[in-house]
């Protein structure tokens, strides 16, 4: 068997804190756990907002061309100097994360060099390029390009659900499609952190329907949707309450548009953990998300979850058993939805009791154990 050492390349690793660089710095810490060497490489910042797993070779990078979204990255190229640190490494696959100025450079380097390379997909940036259509609209058709040209490179395209094989297929995007799920800590997201006196002391009562967002705050979340559709139900309903946890961007204008709203900052830990076990609902109307890790926090904290009819999150939601799916984008829908959850207390408890239950099939080292085989799968194959 060939000595697996890997080279990662992401566009994301410590200078955010969201699913992206989580997933990585987890998948790092398990592959050194195992005794595999790696290597990242990568852009960063000053003082980033997460310490990261292993070594980090920071490359060059300037921030991404849409106004609002300056803490976000994109590495320009592969240097010399981080091409001289690999040469040193002597990898043996290369895995890319993101298609940027780096993982492009990165994947040449390992065509000319006849080492293996596998992708894996994180962000649905295609459905970025139409959000902010503004912006990027015009480079558009160049990147769907782009991208159906660097993922037709790799071996193996790891993907989060069953749901982004299938839009990335629809897409056109070609190349043998793996699941790449995405784990949860089951000690951590429990029922069992719901704590009463918490919900006292930020303001809601205990018979009040607490109705949970949870991510970066930015409006490409849908931040807007869930507003509109919490605000639209409590003009039937009082008792419902809006709970939003989370930082970024949109988090001063969210606030100022929805005053009756607890917005509790950015949380992690137990802190995070809390905040879900003492919620009701989660509402997460996202249409972007490749697999959903704050719905799967959710649904290993006992909630039960509406979210949109799209990629991503369906995949974890199962329509009418531990939730419901609306139409991407539709308030009313949304608002609907959400009424029939939280009109029934003992349908509320009891897809809360499912979600939790669906939630244990994920375990993390399980799934990344599953990654590990395709790896060594992919050194096996003979190389052109």
């Amino acid at each position: 068997m060939k000595d697996l050492r890997v080279a990662l390349f992401t566009g994301n690793y410590n200078h955010i804190r969201d699913g992206v660089s989580l997933t990585l710095n987890r998948l790092v810490n398990y592959l050194e756990d195992q005794g595999i060497s790696v290597l990242v490489f990568g852009p960063s910042i000053k003082n980033p907002p997460m310490d990261h797993n292993g070594e980090l070779v920071v490359t060059p990078s300037i921030p991404m061309l849409v106004p609002g979204r300056k803490e976000y990255r994109i590495t320009t190229h592969f240097p010399k100097s981080a091409k001289k640190r690999l040469e040193e490494f002597n990898p043996t696959l290369i895995h890319l994360a993101t298609p940027d100025g780096l993982g492009i450079g990165a994947l040449k380097w390992a065509n000319k060099k006849n080492i293996p390379v596998v992708s894996s997909y994180h962000t649905h940036f295609l459905a970025y390029t139409s959000y902010y259509s503004l912006y990027l609209s015009p480079v558009k058709k160049p990147f769907e390009w782009l991208m159906k040209w660097f993922y037709k490179k790799a071996i193996h395209i790891y993907v989060p659900s069953e749901s982004m094989i299938e839009e990335l297929s629809r897409l056109g995007l070609e190349g043998d499609k793996r699941i790449w799920a995405r784990g949860i800590n089951l000690e951590l997201f429990n029922p069992s952190k719901r704590d009463m006196e918490w919900r006292r002391s930020v303001g809601f009562k205990d018979d009040d329907i607490v109705v949970t967002f949870v991510s970066r705050l930015v409006w490409e979340k849908e931040l807007s949707t869930y507003i509109k559709s919490v605000r639209a139900l409590q003009k039937k309903n009082p008792k419902v309450r809006a709970l939003v946890v989370g930082d970024g961007p949109a988090r001063k204008e969210a606030e100022e548009n929805f005053p009756s709203g607890h917005f509790t900052g950015f949380a992690t830990g137990e802190d995070l953990a809390k905040a879900y076990a003492s919620s009701d609902v989660f509402l997460f109307p996202s249409h972007t998300e490749t697999f959903g890790n704050v719905t799967l926090e959710a649904m290993a904290s006992g909630l039960p979850c509406l979210v949109a009819d799209a990629i991503g999150s369906k995949s974890l939601v199962d329509d009418g058993v531990n939730g419901k799916w609306a139409e991407k984008q539709n308030v009313k829908d949304f608002t609907e939805k959400l009424e029939w959850l939280t009109s029934d207390e003992n349908r509320m408890k009891e897809m809360g009791k499912k979600s939790r239950e669906m939630a244990t099939e994920y375990d993390w080292d399980k799934i990344n154990a599953g990654l590990v085989r395709n790896y060594r799968e992919a050194l096996e194959l003979p190389q052109s």
